[in-house]
C-alpha cells in the first residue's frame, strides 16, 4: 500500500501545499477537490478536521438536483453523505487527539494519476505520535466508485486503539428511503431524484483482517493493540449511483457495483483508475519547455477539465464550478459551450458529444421558455440544471445590501447563440453525421428560428434585438449588443445552411424533422432577410464595433486609475455610475473576436482590441480567457501572457479572492485555450485545421495533440528551431494549413515546417 500513497515526484506532475490554514482551507478544499464527472469530492482534511460545524458538505453527484426549500422553487445541487471520515483514538490518552495536536500536514493533488494524497503527523509529547499517509480517488474506470486508503504509523506500545470509520450528512437535505449498515437509498423532496450508496470497509494489522464492530448505518470500529513497527491499513469502496425516477431501483444497482468493484480489490481499481487518466493525458496533455509555473498551472487546469465531464451521461452538463463546490447552486452557463467545449471537442469528442446531447434533452425546456417569453424556436435558459428550465434567480443581494433584480434570465439571450456555436464547431471538427442529422440539426434550427422572431425590423431597413443583456453584464436593458446581434446572425446563417445539408444529403430526415417544427421555405426565406439586414454596430469608417447603441456616448473613465483594487469596479463606483460609463465587465467585443474572426478585416480586431481592452475591467474569472486568445492571435504575446498568468491565478494564487464555492472551471479551460488556440494559433473551419504560432518569450517548446475527424495529430512548436512539426499519428491522410500554406499529411510523412 506504501508505494500507492506516494505521489508523483516531477513537480510539473503535482500541486502541494505544506501546513494548514483555517482561513484558506475551505478555498483550498476547492483547489485540491477530485472528480470523474459524475462523483466529485472536496479536498478537505480526513481525520484532523475542523470542528463539525465549520465543515461543509463534500460529495457532489452530477444531477443530483431539488428544490431549496418551498419558498425557493430554484433547483440546486444536492450535496450527498460524506463517506471519508475516520476517527481515531487511544485509551490510554489523558484527552483525545485534536486538530491542535497536527504537527505536520502536506497535501499533494496528484495530476498523473487522479488522486489526493495527504500525510500528516499527530503528536502528543511523551504520550504517542501518529503519522497517516491517505490516498483517495474517484474512479476514472468506473464513474460510480470511490477509495479511500489509509496507512498508520503508530508511535507507542501495548497502547489499546480504535478507529472508527463514518459518514457525515446522512440526513442533509435527502429524505431517507432506507438505511441499514452499509447501503443508504434516499430521495429529493421535490424533483423525484434518487441517491444509492454503498460501502465496504477493512482494517488490516500485519496483513490479518480485524474484525469490525457496527455502531449502526455506515458505522463501524475496530480495537487492536499497538506495537513497534506494525502495519495498520485501512481501504473502504464507496460505489455511487444516482437514479432519475423510482422505477430504476438505485439500490439494487448500487449493491450490484460495489460487489464487482471488492471483487476486482483496491489494487485493481487502482490501476484501472491509472490506466483511464494515462489514456487522457495522452490524448490532452499540453506540454511546454522553458516556463516551469505554466506548465504546472496548465496541467492543474487539464486535470480538472479532465475531471468535470461524464462522456457516458448525457442527462447532466458541467456546472460553472463543475463538482467541486456548491456555488450557483450547480447550474450550467455558456461556460460550457464557449470555454470548454473547445477543449473537449479537439482533445475528447465524446465528451463534447455528452455535452451538446444535453442541450439536445433540454431543447423543449428552450422551447418553452421562448413561447413563455412571447417569442418563436428555442430560448435556452441562462442558468440550467437538469431540465432546461430557467434555474437563474429573479432576484440577489447586491454589495450595499439592497435586494436587486437579475435580469439575466430574461434578457441575458447570447446563450441561445452560444450553444449553436458549439453544436456547429463539434460538427466542423469530429464530421459527427448521427449527431448533426438526428440533434445537432434540430438545435441550430430552433435557435435560428428564435433569433429570426427576436429580432425586429424598423423603419430604417434594419433588424434590432433591444432589451437585452450581453457578455458584459455592467450594462442592462440595452439595444442592438454586437456580441448578440453578430451571434444571432451566425446562428441564423447555420440554421439555413443545415436545412440545405439535410434537404441535401438525407432528404428523409428533412421532411420528417421540417414537418415535426412546422418549418416551410417561406419561412427560411425571412430567416434570409433578417441575417441580411441585422444592425451590427460597425462603423466602417473606424472598424469599430459599438458594444451596444450609445455605448461610444458613455462616460470614459480611466481604469488606470483604480490599478490594484480588490473589489469590483462596479462596487467601487457603484452600479448607476458604472452603467453610465464605458467600463466592461468582461471580454463583449474582444470575445466576438475570438469566436468570429472572420468579422473583423483589414486591421479592425487590432483596432477593437485596442479600443475595448483599456475599458475592461475583468469583473468576472471568464475574461481574461479570451482576451490572452485575442492577444495572442494579434501578435501581442507579452500582453497575452499577462492574461494567461491572470486566468492562472484565479484558483491557484492564496493572495486572489477565495474561491471556497469551487475552481473557476471556465478560467481553466481558458488556460488550454490560451496555449492551443491562442500562443500556438490554432483554428478550424470548413476546410480544416490551421496554426499560425505566437509563443512567448519563455516558452522555447510547445507540444500538443488534437483530434480531427477520426484523426490524431500531435504538433509541437518549438521556437529554438523555429519550426512546426505536425504529425499524424492516427486516421487517414489530411492537409492542415501552416501560416497560410497548406500541406498534405499522412502516417509515414510528419510535417516540420519553418517560420
Amino acid at each position: 500500500m506504501l508505494q500507492a500513497l506516494e505521489p508523483a515526484r516531477d513537480p510539473a506532475w503535482i500541486l502541494d501545499q505544506h501546513g494548514f490554514d483555517p482561513l484558506r482551507d475551505s478555498s483550498r478544499e476547492s483547489r485540491f477537490a477530485i472528480s470523474n464527472g459524475f462523483l466529485g469530492m472536496r479536498g478537505g482534511r480526513t481525520i484532523d478536521r475542523l470542528p463539525q460545524s465549520l465543515v461543509a458538505p463534500r460529495t457532489y453527484v452530477a444531477g443530483l438536483f431539488d428544490a431549496l426549500g418551498p419558498d425557493l422553487p430554484i433547483p440546486a445541487l444536492v450535496p450527498a453523505p460524506d463517506w471519508l471520515k475516520l476517527d481515531v483514538s487511544f485509551s490510554a490518552l489523558k484527552a483525545p487527539l485534536t486538530v491542535s495536536d497536527v504537527s505536520f500536514h502536506h497535501r499533494a493533488l496528484d495530476f498523473r494519476r487522479g488522486a489526493l494524497l495527504t500525510e500528516s503527523r499527530i503528536a502528543r509529547p511523551r504520550e504517542i505520535a501518529v503519522r497517516l499517509r491517505v490516498l483517495r480517488l474517484v474512479s476514472l474506470q468506473c464513474r460510480a466508485i470511490g477509495l479511500q486508503l489509509v496507512h498508520f504509523d503508530i508511535e507507542a506500545d501495548g497502547m489499546e486503539a480504535m478507529l472508527v470509520a463514518s459518514f457525515e450528512g446522512l440526513e442533509f437535505g435527502l429524505v431517507t428511503q432506507r438505511l441499514e449498515q452499509d447501503l443508504g437509498v434516499w430521495r429529493t423532496n421535490v424533483s423525484g431524484k434518487w441517491l444509492a450508496m454503498a460501502v465496504a470497509a477493512t482494517l488490516r494489522v500485519d496483513g490479518l483482517v480485524v474484525a469490525p464492530k457496527p455502531l449502526g448505518p455506515f458505522k463501524w470500529s475496530w480495537n487492536w493493540v499497538t506495537k513497534p513497527g506494525q502495519a495498520v491499513c485501512f481501504e473502504r469502496i464507496v460505489a455511487v449511483t444516482r437514479a432519475d425516477s423510482a422505477e430504476e431501483d438505485a439500490g439494487a444497482t448500487v449493491r450490484q457495483r460495489l460487489e464487482t468493484a471488492i471483487s476486482v480489490g483496491w489494487r485493481g481499481l487502482l490501476e484501472a483508475h491509472e490506466t483511464s487518466w494515462d489514456a487522457r493525458w495522452r490524448a490532452c496533455d499540453v506540454t511546454i519547455a522553458g516556463d516551469p509555473a505554466s506548465q504546472r498551472a496548465l496541467r492543474f487546469a487539464l486535470y480538472h477539465l479532465n475531471g468535470a465531464a461524464d462522456p457516458g451521461d448525457p442527462r447532466v452538463s458541467i456546472a460553472a464550478r463543475a463538482l467541486t463546490g456548491a456555488d450557483y447552486n450547480g447550474h450550467v452557463f455558456w461556460d460550457t459551450e464557449i470555454f470548454l467545449l473547445p477543449f473537449y471537442t479537439l482533445t475528447w469528442p465524446e465528451a463534447a458529444r455528452a455535452l451538446l446531447t444535453y442541450r439536445f434533452r433540454t431543447l423543449d425546456g428552450a422551447r418553452a421558455k421562448a413561447t413563455r417569453m412571447g417569442w418563436r424556436g428555442a430560448m435556452y435558459a441562462w442558468e440550467s440544471a437538469d431540465t432546461g428550465a430557467e434555474t437563474c434567480p429573479e432576484h440577489g443581494i447586491g454589495s450595499d445590501r439592497r435586494v436587486l433584480n437579475i435580469l439575466c434570465g430574461t434578457q441575458e439571450l447570447h446563450i441561445s447563440a452560444d450553444v449553436a456555436y458549439a453544436v456547429w464547431h463539434y460538427w466542423l471538427a469530429t464530421g459527427d453525421v448521427v449527431f448533426l442529422r438526428d440533434a445537432g440539426a434540430e438545435i441550430l434550427l430552433e435557435t435560428a428560428r428564435f433569433w429570426a422572431s427576436r429580432a425586429q425590423s424598423e423603419a430604417d431597413g434594419l433588424h434590432h434585438i433591444r432589451g437585452v443583456i450581453g457578455p458584459d453584464e455592467y450594462h442592462e436593458t440595452i439595444d442592438d449588443n454586437a456580441f448578440t446581434n453578430m451571434m444571432a446572425r451566425w446562428t441564423i446563417r447555420r440554421g439555413l445552411e443545415v436545412a440545405a445539408l439535410l434537404r441535401l444529403q438525407w432528404p428523409e430526415r428533412w421532411a420528417a424533422l421540417s414537418a415535426a417544427i412546422v418549418l416551410d421555405d417561406a419561412e427560411l426565406q425571412r430567416w434570409a432577410g433578417v441575417a441580411d439586414t441585422m444592425a451590427t454596430g460597425l462603423d466602417p469608417r473606424t472598424g469599430l464595433y459599438e458594444q451596444f447603441a450609445g455605448f461610444f456616448d458613455l462616460e470614459s473613465i480611466d481604469l488606470a486609475q483604480y490599478a490594484g483594487r480588490s473589489v469590483p469596479m462596479d462596487v467601487v463606483l457603484g452600479r448607476e455610475r458604472t452603467q453610465k460609463a464605458q467600463i466592461i465587465k468582461q471580454a463583449d467585443v474582444v470575445a466576438l473576436m475570438v469566436l468570429l474572426p472572420e468579422a473583423f478585416a483589414d486591421g479592425a480586431a487590432a483596432a477593437n482590441f485596442s479600443y475595448y481592452e483599456p475599458r475592461c475591467s475583468h469583473g468576472s474569472s471568464l475574461s481574461a480567457g479570451l482576451h490572452g486568445v485575442a492577444a495572442a492571435r494579434l501578435g501581442r504575446v507579452d500582453t497575452a501572457m499577462r492574461f494567461f498568468r491572470q486566468a492562472a491565478a484565479t484558483d491557484l494564487a492564496d493572495t486572489h479572492a477565495a474561491i471556497d464555492g469551487g475552481v473557476h472551471i471556465a478560467a481553466l479551460g481558458g488556460l488550454w485555450m490560451m496555449a492551443v488556440l491562442g500562443f500556438a494559433g490554432l483554428t478550424m473551419d470548413e476546410s480544416g485545421l490551421g496554426l499560425d504560432p505566437q509563443l512567448p518569450d519563455d516558452w522555447t517548446t510547445l507540444a500538443f495533440p488534437v483530434q480531427w475527424r477520426g484523426r490524431a495529430v500531435s504538433v509541437v512548436v518549438d521556437a529554438a528551431q523555429r519550426t512546426i512539426q505536425a504529425t499524424l499519428t492516427d486516421g487517414e491522410p489530411m492537409a492542415i494549413t501552416i501560416r497560410g500554406e497548406r500541406h498534405p499529411m499522412t502516417k509515414q510523412t510528419p510535417l516540420s515546417v519553418r517560420f
